[in-house]
């Protein structure tokens, strides 16, 4: 089977922009509703439905009904992968602004791209773990000394393999250019940051390190002395 007509359909979907707005919305992990997301991309309601009933019909959302309301969210992390490339794309091809990533210095520090930690928080997360040989980056893949490094952080690294989703993933990073973390670990590891209290989740995207939980954050997954 040809992979043109299939690539085609779905660049169909992401090219509306009211779609894009959407998805974009949606990257953080949430669900939202037909009228937060109609709201975020500035169309009605029956329109912000119909563009909607598309992204599902082709797998890129999922919906959850609850009461009256239907929540929407990405139907996985390739999604936000996809979108995060795109978003780079753009840029490197002049259809966006120059400056890459967006324009917060907050959230390009640190940011959630599904349910892994992205920006230069999460790129250093990367280099760190590569640093410290836990992670072969080649495969992408866990080593033994991080299997027993993360084990020594409470992380259930068995339970994580036995999962259907890859351990490991490499994501082109949107501000840095360079790849951060995906994956089951990079989700298990942003849980691990939150459950510790180094940092919290702030509005939309944002992800907030305190000044103790930066130092903590670097001392645990930067290069080791």
């Amino acid at each position: 089977m040809q992979d043109g007509p299939v690539i085609a359909a779905v660049a169909a979907l992401l090219g509306d922009p009211a779609r894009a707005n959407m998805l974009t919305a949606l990257m953080d992990g949430r669900a939202l509703t037909v009228s937060e997301l109609g709201a975020v991309a500035g169309v009605a309601l029956p329109t912000a439905s119909g563009h909607l009933a598309k992204l599902e019909a082709a797998a890129l959302l999922t919906v959850e009904r609850q009461g009256r309301h239907r929540y929407y969210r990405l139907s996985g992390p390739d999604v936000a992968t996809v979108l995060e490339g795109l978003m780079d794309l753009a840029e490197r091809t002049g259809a966006a602004r120059a400056r890459t990533g967006p324009r917060d210095a907050a959230l390009r520090e640190a940011r959630v791209c599904y349910d892994h930690l992205a920006g230069e928080r999460g790129v250093l997360l990367l280099r760190g773990l590569v640093a410290r040989t836990w992670i072969d980056e080649a495969r992408p893949g866990l080593t033994d000394a991080g299997r027993a490094g993360l084990r020594g952080l409470g992380l259930d690294i068995a339970a994580l393999e036995r999962g259907r989703r890859p351990l490991c993933r490499c994501c082109l990073d949107w501000s840095e250019r360079r790849s951060h973390l995906g994956g089951a670990l990079g989700a298990a590891l942003l849980g691990h940051v939150l459950g510790s209290g180094w940092a919290a989740r702030g509005h939309g995207r944002l992800i907030a390190f305190t000044p103790d939980g930066a130092r903590a954050f670097a001392e645990t997954f930067g290069p080791e002395g």
